[in-house]
């Protein structure tokens, strides 16, 4: 067994350390992360409550200073003080890699127009996790955590719809039945993967087609890391007759025109007409 202890030689640098850490089942942790929060002067934390959860699990002592969305501009100045004394400082979202969709990226921008070092450490991301398992196009765009304005959010999903590459989401388990409806009028084409609660006890993986996606009848527990598949090929797609559009077809052809069919179930399924067309012709050519 490795001993996290001793296993790493300390060549750290001083400066800013990015460090991730687990998205849900602790021994995810690498050594090289726990070496250098050891190792470190401070510790910049979104929640003291939950990161102390993790320091005392392997026994890091580092003093923990709070850093979040609401204070980390009034922190900022107090921080790049300390990182110009020539303190080691790093930093840690509640889960995954900090900056990425978390509190950060201020801090980090500071530190670039300053020339302090900026040391990121590779590990956990619910953004990779998700992708790997999603078994769609390995090209694909992180968008993040929905804003709050219903507008923004309308506009930037008809935006997304027109991306012909996967798309990956974080959505809070208050917002997941509020966005879902917009998801299936946006992407009704593709196919949908949801993962919840990622590498715990209760992780689940929910796959299906976008327009199968049913909104949750009770709210889910913790964030959702959301991955939508990418853009059918218009060509290779284009748009089969199915088994329930043959079956309609059967059904209308004694009371409908050709012209009348074909109207109705393009814009119902999106089936080329001239799929329809031909397949309307082959059942009157049949009688």
């Amino acid at each position: 067994m490795v001993n996290s202890k001793s296993s790493v030689k300390s060549i750290n640098k001083k400066g800013l350390y990015l460090v991730p850490t687990p998205i849900g089942n602790m021994g995810d942790i690498t050594i090289r992360a726990v070496e250098i929060l050891r190792n470190s002067d401070f510790i910049l934390c979104e929640d003291t409550r939950i990161s102390k959860n993790l320091l005392d699990k392997f026994e890091i002592k580092t003093k923990l200073i709070s850093n979040h969305k609401f204070n980390e501009k009034k922190n900022l100045s107090k921080i790049i003080g300390l990182l110009k004394e020539g303190r080691q400082i790093s930093l840690i979202s509640d889960a995954g890699t900090p900056a990425v969709s978390d509190p950060g990226v201020i801090l980090i921008k500071e530190c670039i127009k300053q020339e302090i070092d900026i040391i990121p450490l590779p590990g956990a991301s619910a953004v990779t996790t998700a992708i790997s398992v999603s078994g769609f196009s390995e090209k694909y765009f992180f968008y993040g955590f929905f804003p709050d304005k219903a507008k923004i959010i309308k506009e930037d999903l008809k935006i997304l719809s027109e991306f012909r590459f996967c798309i990956i989401f974080f959505i809070s388990p208050k917002k997941i039945n509020r966005i879902i409806p917009l998801i299936k009028s946006n992407f009704c084409d593709r196919e949908i993967l949801i993962c919840r609660e990622m590498s715990k006890f209760y992780e689940e993986y929910i796959r299906c087609g976008v327009n199968q996606l049913e909104t949750f009848k009770k709210e889910p527990k913790g964030e959702l890391t959301i991955v939508i598949s990418e853009k059918k090929n218009i060509k290779n797609s284009s748009h089969l007759l199915n088994e329930s559009d043959k079956k309609n077809i059967r059904k209308m052809i004694n009371s409908l025109s050709v012209k009348e069919i074909t109207q109705l179930i393009n814009q119902n399924n999106k089936v080329s007409k001239k799929e329809i067309y031909n397949y309307c012709l082959k059942l009157k050519n049949e009688k």
